[in-house]
């Protein structure tokens, strides 16, 4: 009986610490939480101003912080040819949050106080580097307090995507920092030329990218360079790329798939989100592409040899 009295009591004792004493749980709807990188040179009231401009897209949700200093970017960004120190400054700052299945990466660079301080990296460099890194599914939001390149961002973003399991793999983030140093040196080389926009330029290297991973991981160099002369025709930049830069994209390319990126069942479908994305942004731009009088070259090829096979065969209607 005395036992049975024991037993009663224990049970009473831990219905009211269930009831009573909240416990410690690890809750995987966290990993979904936002997580806001903050770079460690900002002062109390750039902090602040950083924090209010990136978080306002939330209207007031949760969100975590971390800090970004010298040593982030010796972590992520040295291995791929940088040469931070543990004492170089950090003032770009990002947010990265979790998006569903399947609906790719944005990037929004933020006005700081009216100005857009990220004076080098364009918001779809950041998402071609983005996707080459492995991040996918993901909204990221980036500002500065200060006119700086964005580079402390991205390693903020490599960052807060690594802080809940989601480990990238350095090759990639290697081959990411080359691909946003190349993208953006050709853009800045054929800046105000009439015929090009970096839009162009990033869903050219999309496109590409789509196209390679739809071939798989053995995909051999020489096919690497026919899909980027498609795309380079497809996104009419034949009059303004020249062979260097085409050179350098075939390189950069190659330098990707060296990285195992392409081994990612995902990584075409989150490749061809980013071109609707791309495209979506930059309306103005591709809608004058896609008109009868500009169709790209590869469409332009298929009809003159549907033309030749047609008079080969005395006007019989062939299909390719």
């Amino acid at each position: 009986m005395k036992r049975l009295t024991t037993i009663i009591t224990a049970v009473i004792f831990s219905t009211f610490l269930a009831f009573f004493i909240p416990l410690k749980t690890n809750v995987q709807a966290a990993d979904n939480t936002p997580v806001v990188t903050l770079g460690a040179s900002l002062t109390s009231s750039q902090r602040q101003g950083t924090l209010d401009t990136l978080t306002a897209p939330l209207n007031g949700s949760n969100y975590q912080t971390i800090n970004i200093d010298g040593s982030d970017l010796v972590k992520y960004l040295n291995p791929s040819g940088d040469n931070f120190t543990e004492n170089s400054g950090v003032w770009s700052s990002a947010m990265i949050q979790k998006t569903s299945s399947g609906s790719g990466i944005n990037v929004h660079i933020l006005s700081y106080n009216g100005k857009n301080n990220i004076t080098t990296i364009t918001s779809n460099q950041y998402k071609n580097a983005a996707l080459t890194a492995g991040i996918q599914d993901a909204d990221i939001y980036v500002t500065s307090a200060v006119p700086i390149d964005g580079s402390g961002a991205l390693a903020g973003v490599y960052a807060a995507y690594s802080k809940d399991g989601n480990k990238l793999n350095q090759s990639q983030i290697n081959a990411a920092q080359n691909e946003m140093g190349t993208l953006s040196s050709i853009t800045k080389e054929n800046k105000d030329k009439n015929g090009y926009s970096d839009a162009q330029l990033n869903n050219a290297v999309a496109g590409a990218k789509a196209d390679m991973a739809k071939q798989g991981q053995n995909i051999s160099n020489s096919q690497i360079r026919d899909i980027v002369n498609n795309q380079i025709n497809i996104n009419h930049l034949g009059n303004t790329i020249n062979n260097n830069q085409k050179q350098q994209i075939i390189n950069m390319l190659i330098q990707i798939k060296n990285s195992g990126a392409l081994k990612n069942k995902n990584f075409a479908q989150q490749a061809d989100k980013l071109t609707d994305q791309i495209q979506a942004g930059a309306k103005n731009i591709f809608s004058k592409l896609n008109t009868p009088e500009t169709r790209n070259w590869f469409q332009k090829l298929m009809d003159s040899i549907t033309s030749w096979f047609r008079s080969l065969f005395g006007g019989m209607v062939v299909s390719i």
